[in-house]
């Protein structure tokens, strides 16, 4: 059988030290590396040797018992979390590795959360056993507390059978009855574990390789993933560039067969595939085909997306987020055009950087998750291109809503086009985002080009009125609508759309949202006073403190415009000793709405996207309506 697993884990939690010793135990390698010798097997680019982390999910392959495994090693850091979602679709299995001596830290909660969106059955390793500090009731009962209380400690197979009975009555019923075998014990828990009812844990050390082999026997005997079957499916998950920048997809087949020259179509494009590849670390061997289980990486799909999925239309869309935007600032004398193509390779390996070009002032901006990550790209961006960049201070990724119901109105009628949108428009529940839907007739508008209204109001990155960010957290209703015959071409229904979204906007209260981190704050109980000072300041929302022992405990969230600079200043006046976990909470209230609208100094009437105005004909020339006077103007009937 062939079974990809992921592993993913908090970063220094000991992740890539743990995928060595998986890829020595079962003689994929021969020597084992480590991260600060700078020769792990898995960290194969330079730069990852430089900084020892993981900043790409590269792929290693092993052979165990009558398995064929992928192994994918994720980042850890947070700033390249994206990297690490975007991995989650080739998954069979997830191993989390979570660090003994510290317990489930804040990015192990996202983690989680994206485990749980994808339902990929989880076992855990809780690493650094051998630390003084580490203790296993105290970190299964983190574990149990902050994650699920289904994860059980795995020892060996006889022992773990009594709390594996306890998930459930009927489970319970059987063992009291002493009605199973071992064997039958383990089938059970392997069924429990794939429908993701059972958590394995195992403890140990990848350091000092502690507890390897059998993780790898659990893994082995719990992960059986099914074989699909039917047609062509098969995810793309990563976008990598080779030489004369040949774009690389690397896929996941879930069902049906990929084969050299077979003919693929994306985006109404249909190349040929001129290479499959495996891949383990920098090495790999050229394929004829690939079935069902296999992760490979096709070469000739030059259009290929992360997220698309081979023989399907749909798309697998992130959840995380960038919060930060950045501006590219260069130092040659390159054509920002010429550098904005290489951007847009970088784009095509990481969608989550959003690269934006600015037309009028021939500059392009990206959105981050961190500081770190520009850093990253920097480097990156030198070493491929051979120019020298640098970025301007991250700024802040802000959104806006609304705060009423509302209809809005668009009619686009220029000589010989037309179109006409009625909408409503009403607030929704943060961080739904934009919700569409249709109590329109068909005798009003045909369901085709309903479904063109649908496509532009669900395309996002509509530009509010207050900075021209994002309109998010609303729910969007078309009421009624009128095509013409005669007139009405392919891009009417975006003009009339965009000009109701717009129109509804200006009759309503704007919110500036921006993003919020939660925090937990661990320092010295003497440093009590100077935190809940800071986080005051901050805006913060702080629980009351908690004390354990010596040191003092704060939980809570705060804007992450007054958060970003904060660990630095909090590890100087610790001097190190205390702890920070951020992790990102959603959007929210902005703290200083008329700052940053004063700030951005967004103009609504000239931005050359949108307009809140309608455009109609009279004796063969069109003329601007006033968004107030749009109402009145329209064709359709507006009491609903």
């Amino acid at each position: 059988m062939k079974k990809t697993i992921g592993i993913l884990a908090h970063v220094d939690a000991g992740k890539t030290t743990f995928s060595e010793q998986l890829l020595f135990h079962t003689n994929s390698i021969q020597k084992r590396g480590r991260v600060d010798h700078r020769d792990s097997h898995l960290d194969v680019h330079l730069i990852e040797q430089q900084r020892g982390i993981t900043v790409y999910a590269d792929e290693a392959t092993f052979h165990y018992g009558e398995n064929d495994y992928t192994l994918i090693d994720t980042p850890g850091h947070i700033d390249f979390s994206a990297e690490m979602e975007r991995a989650l679709l080739a998954l069979d299995g997830a191993i989390l590795v979570i660090d003994g001596s510290d317990g489930v830290q804040g990015h192990i909660d996202t983690i989680w959360s994206l485990l749980q969106k994808h339902q990929i059955p989880t076992m855990i390793f809780v690493n650094k056993m051998d630390h003084p500090n580490a203790s296993e009731a105290e970190v299964e009962q983190d574990i149990q507390e902050k994650l699920t209380p289904q994860a059980i400690s795995l020892p060996n197979w006889a022992e773990s059978i009594e709390d594996f009975a306890m998930l459930d009555d009927e489970t319970m019923d059987i063992y009291l009855e002493e009605r199973y075998q071992l064997a039958d014990w383990q089938q059970a828990m392997m069924k429990a574990f794939m429908t993701r009812r059972f958590f394995p844990i195992v403890y140990g050390s990848a350091l000092k390789d502690e507890g390897i082999d059998w993780f790898i026997e659990v893994v082995d005997k719990l992960l059986q993933p099914e074989v699909e079957q039917g047609d062509l499916q098969a995810v793309i998950y990563k976008i990598r560039h080779i030489e004369q920048n040949q774009r690389v997809a690397f896929v996941k087949v879930k069902s049906g067969q990929l084969q050299v020259r077979q003919s693929i179509t994306l985006l109404d494009e249909t190349h040929k595939i001129t290479q499959l590849r495996k891949y383990n670390g920098v090495k790999f061997e050229e394929l004829q085909q690939a079935e069902a289980g296999d992760t490979v990486a096709i070469v000739g799909l030059k259009n290929a997306q992360a997220g698309m999925v081979l023989g399907a239309s749909e798309q697998h869309m992130p959840i995380l987020t960038p919060t930060l935007r950045a501006k590219v600032i260069s130092h040659t004398d390159i054509h920002p055009k010429e550098m904005l193509a290489f951007f847009r390779l970088l784009e095509a390996e990481d969608p989550a950087l959003g690269i934006e070009w600015q037309e009028e002032a021939q500059e392009i901006t990206l959105k981050i998750m961190g500081k770190i990550q520009l850093e990253v790209i920097r480097q990156v961006f030198e070493e491929r291109f051979s120019h020298e960049i640098s970025f301007a201070h991250p700024t802040i990724i802000y959104k806006e809503t609304i705060g009423s119901k509302v209809n809005g109105y668009g009619h686009f009628e220029p000589l010989k086009h037309y179109a006409e949108v009625h909408l409503r428009m009403e607030p929704a529940e943060r961080g739904t985002g934009i919700h569409y839907e249709s109590i329109c007739h068909a005798n009003d508008l045909t369901l085709g080009n309903q479904r063109a209204v649908g496509q532009i109001v669900q395309e996002g990155g509509h530009h509010g009125l207050l900075t021209g960010s994002e309109v998010t957290d609303v729910k969007i209703t078309l009421l009624t609508g009128r095509a013409h015959q005669k007139h009405t071409e392919g891009g009417d229904f975006r003009e009339a759309t965009l000009r109701a979204l717009r129109q509804g906007l200006e009759q309503v209260e704007n919110i500036l949202l921006e993003p919020y981190n939660r925090f937990v704050l661990k320092a010295d109980i003497e440093l009590l006073g100077r935190m809940m000072n800071d986080l005051t300041l901050m805006h913060a929302q702080v629980a009351d403190p908690e004390i354990s022992g010596d040191f003092a405990i704060l939980k809570g969230q705060a804007p992450v415009a007054l958060l970003m600079d904060y660990p630095s200043q909090f590890a100087a006046y610790t001097n190190g000793k205390g702890s920070i976990q951020l992790r990102f909470a959603g959007y929210d209230l902005c703290h200083n709405t008329e700052e940053v609208v004063e700030q951005l100094a967004y103009r609504k009437d000239a931005d050359p996207e949108y307009s809140s105005n309608s455009v109609f004909c009279a004796k063969g020339k069109g003329y601007t309506v006033p968004w107030q006077e749009a109402k009145q103007a329209m064709h359709c009937p507006t009491d609903k």
